[in-house]
């Protein structure tokens, strides 16, 4: 009973020996930068915890209580919450080069080359150079004009199938994504790759740990998201090929 006691008590000096350079650091490193109003935050999960489902919601409730410019740290992963016409303005139009870039995301890095595609790419020559590509192949008013009737085609589907669940519950939000993803599917790469898109979304979409967390990244293989998405990879690859 007394060596539990006393090996309780060295982890806990051990831990607090290790927490207060951390503290001291913190201290530093925010007295050295001129940085926005920030909430408190707790070790290794940042501000995770206080998030609900409805981000909206939880920005707001911190920007009644810490301004419209915050900075909250999700991890390690530091987020500039913005909710002022004003800022958004200095932020999209003064300084849009210095956010124009996307943060690595480690499934985005794996699906799309080493983030090589034009949503997260970073800005310079290579970004140009995929943009400029875009629009004049898929995005110039000819090419534009040129699908037309597939839109709507898939627009009318659509809007029948809404008339046919007149009476019942539908979800719309489903029904335009689904929307999206079939004219996206037969203007550039044939319904085939349907599959391949709705995958790539829900991935997407989920919630990796390492990139909030960099050292826990191994809980994401234990979730199976590493081999899924390292599989649907390699899919596209044979897709393309």
């Amino acid at each position: 009973m007394y060596k539990d006691d006393c090996d309780d008590s060295i982890l806990f000096l051990i831990f607090l020996l290790l927490l207060i350079p951390l503290k001291l650091l913190s201290s530093i490193s925010r007295t050295q930068k001129n940085l926005p109003p920030s909430p408190r935050k707790l070790p290794i999960i940042g501000k995770i915890h206080q998030l609900g489902s409805s981000l909206h919601r939880s920005f707001q409730a911190l920007n009644q209580n810490h301004g419209p410019i915050i900075l909250i740290h999700l991890g390690s992963a530091p987020l500039l919450v913005v909710s002022s016409a004003e800022g958004a303005r200095e932020i999209m139009k003064t300084h849009d080069l210095i956010f124009s870039s996307r943060p690595k995301l480690s499934i985005m890095d794996k699906l799309t080359y080493g983030s090589k595609d034009i949503g997260f790419a970073p800005y310079g020559e290579h970004w140009r150079q995929v943009k400029s590509i875009t629009v004049l192949h898929l995005l110039s008013h000819k090419r534009v004009q040129s699908f037309r009737h597939i839109r709507e085609r898939e627009i009318t589907r659509m809007i029948d199938m809404i008339e046919k669940s007149c009476g019942s519950v539908i979800d719309l939000s489903e029904m335009l994504v689904s929307l999206n993803n079939n004219i996206i599917c037969q203007v550039a790469l044939g319904r085939e790759f349907k599959d391949l898109l709705v995958r790539f979304g829900t991935l997407l979409g989920g919630v990796s740990v390492g990139n909030y967390i960099p050292w826990l990244s191994w809980v994401d293989w234990l979730r199976g998201l590493e081999g899924k998405t390292n599989k649907l990879a390699k899919e596209i690859d044979e897709f393309l090929v």
